[in-house]
């Protein structure tokens, strides 16, 4: 019996490598976006960064024209489900927020209104001293016998980077060399005079340790030094909660001196190692600006943080010559090179709509601050430039915005509202800035508890349930009201 025949209709979606290459290089960040070019300008002999090509042309400056960079015939390919907007003009004007998106132009610096003149001339800063080198120097001058020496430089490598022996002396005692059979004993006095080298209190083995340590390297006489360390020693728990009243009870003391006794325990460093940290500072270039001029707000690219890429002049004008599967390749690469070159361009556009409809609707924050921002959700920016909520998530993440009031990520514009007496909504982010501003203001003797601050709000228009509060206020990383009461 022959099986019968079946036929089936169904819709499938087929993204061009075109499409795919513009919806991959939009959700790259920057320097991920740099990386991946490089490795496509590896293998793709049309392609180069300007700054190669200015080497080229200083060596042979008449050899051959500049390269042309960005310089793509057409409007950008359109995307309207999943990337890239429909839009056959790099140049578009807002009516209401007054934003101005400028052309896009690759090869030009001074969209970002910043002077470049002295690009040439990179920072040539020192490597900054480590925690191990700074106490290895110290050693040296520390009158250690050769034993001491060795135990003293395996423990200092043992370090962690907030300068804890988190191993324990054992974990010492375990990489010391075969040949030197160290007692815990003997290590344990070695990590004892480490203990006052510069910064004080590293080699602690724990936060008691590392506070008592400190607390020894005080003079006698200090006021309240021995009430601290029976604090350090024993009740670092009703400390941590600011419980003065019952620590006044339990080591029977003044308050005031108990409180007093608070603060020098404060002014010690609990992580003395933080500070030689080698760790190198990372910062973020901003893909876009927002510049006020006059009562508008612009945003504007920041060429400096876009890809100066274009398309070799010397080996397109080799094609015309080629012949055979060497033109062939040639042309394949060409218009591999297009395509990118494009798709850059596209993703440069789509940059912009996106940042002018946040500012537009952000205006009151860039004008007033955090307290002013309305709440916002990737639906309304997606109807507003014609794109799916998928495009606008892409765009939003790790891509950021320069504004006079900081630089923030993209993303950091969009929160959940709240409603308020009035029948409008107020954005989590300014329900948040306004509790920081409360708990700023309170007294210390007395701090606003959580249904305190959501009476405060209430009588702000703003109803929100105590609950919520604490939500928001855990989320700043603010204690609450008992661990944020100071006795003066």
């Amino acid at each position: 019996m022959k099986p019968a025949l079946q036929f089936r209709l169904h819709q499938q979606l087929t993204l061009t490598p075109q499409l795919q290459l513009a919806i991959r290089l939009l959700q790259l960040s920057q320097l991920e976006l740099e990386t991946e070019l490089r490795q496509i300008a590896e293998g793709n002999p049309l392609l180069e960064f300007a700054d190669e090509s200015e080497d080229n042309d200083a060596s042979a400056e008449e050899a051959a024209p500049e390269a042309e960079y960005a310089q793509t015939p057409g409007p950008a390919e359109a995307v309207t489900d999943h990337g890239i907007d429909a839009d056959d003009s790099a140049e578009w004007t807002d009516d209401g927020g007054g934003n101005v998106e400028t052309p896009i132009d690759f090869s030009s610096s001074s969209a970002s209104g910043n002077a470049r003149g002295d690009e040439d001339f990179e920072p040539q800063n020192a490597a900054p001293e480590t925690l191990q080198q700074h106490l290895l120097w110290q050693l040296n001058l520390a009158g250690f016998n050769p034993r001491q020496t060795a135990i003293a430089t395996v423990m200092i490598d043992a370090l962690n980077a907030d300068g804890y022996l988190a191993d324990g002396i054992e974990a010492v005692r375990t990489a010391l060399p075969d040949n030197l059979d160290a007692s815990l004993a003997e290590i344990e006095a070695v990590r004892r005079r480490l203990q006052g080298f510069d910064p004080l209190g590293v080699a602690s083995l724990d936060l008691r340790d590392c506070l008592r340590s400190q607390l020894q390297q005080f003079d006698a006489s200090t006021p309240q030094r021995e009430l601290a360390l029976a604090i350090v020693e024993n009740e670092l728990e009703l400390l941590a909660r600011n419980d003065v009243a019952k620590l006044a009870r339990k080591l029977r003391a003044d308050e005031e001196e108990v409180a007093a006794a608070a603060t020098l325990i404060r002014s010690l460093d609990p992580r003395p190692g933080a500070a030689l940290d080698a760790t190198p500072v990372e910062y973020v270039a901003p893909d876009v600006y927002a510049v006020r001029e006059g009562s508008r707000w612009q945003v504007r690219l920041n060429a400096d943080a876009q890809p100066r890429l274009g398309l070799n002049q010397h080996y397109c004008n080799l094609i015309a010559r080629a012949r055979g599967d060497d033109a062939n390749w040639m042309k394949g690469q060409l218009q591999e090179a297009r395509w990118l070159l494009k798709s850059l361009e596209s993703r440069a556009e789509t940059l912009l709509k996106v940042a002018g409809a946040i500012v537009r609707r952000q205006s009151a924050f860039l004008d007033y601050g955090p307290e002013a921002m309305h709440p916002l959700v990737l639906r309304e920016v997606a109807e507003e430039v014609g794109m799916h909520e998928s495009t606008i998530s892409r765009v939003t993440t790790r891509k950021y915005l320069h504004t006079p009031r900081g630089t923030f990520e993209l993303k950091y514009f969009f929160s959940s509202g709240v409603s308020t007496e009035d029948g409008g909504s107020a954005s989590a982010t300014a329900i948040q800035a306004m509790l920081r501003k409360l708990i700023d203001a309170e007294n210390p003797r007395k701090p606003l508890s959580d249904q305190a601050l959501a009476a405060e709000l209430k009588s702000k228009g703003i109803q929100v349930a105590r609950r919520t509060v604490a939500k928001y206020r855990e989320g700043l990383r603010i204690p609450s009201s008992s661990e944020r009461q100071r006795k003066s």
